[in-house]
């Protein structure tokens, strides 16, 4: 499954929300040498259970990730957070 994500570096805390139809990443990593998208995926592993990779926007706010997730763990996965 493909998910579109925008994150928001030198946050306070991690957490994960949902905007727009959008999740929305805080990440307390600085987005230089990679930090921030090492913390996404880790954080967004351990939170699905599953393997996460980013297909897009390595170097952009705005990211497409693979998530071997189905269309029900996904909308779980969303109820959950809003």
């Amino acid at each position: 499954m493909i998910i579109e994500v925008t994150v928001v570096p030198n946050s306070p805390k991690f957490s994960v929300g949902c905007k727009n139809g959008r999740l929305k990443v805080a990440l307390t990593s600085e987005p230089e040498r990679n930090k921030a998208n090492i913390e996404l995926i880790q954080g967004l592993s351990k939170l699905l259970g599953k393997q996460v990779r980013i297909i897009s926007g390595l170097t952009s706010k705005r990211k497409k990730l693979a998530v071997d997730l189905g269309e029900g763990e996904w909308k779980a996965f969303l109820a959950g957070i809003e």
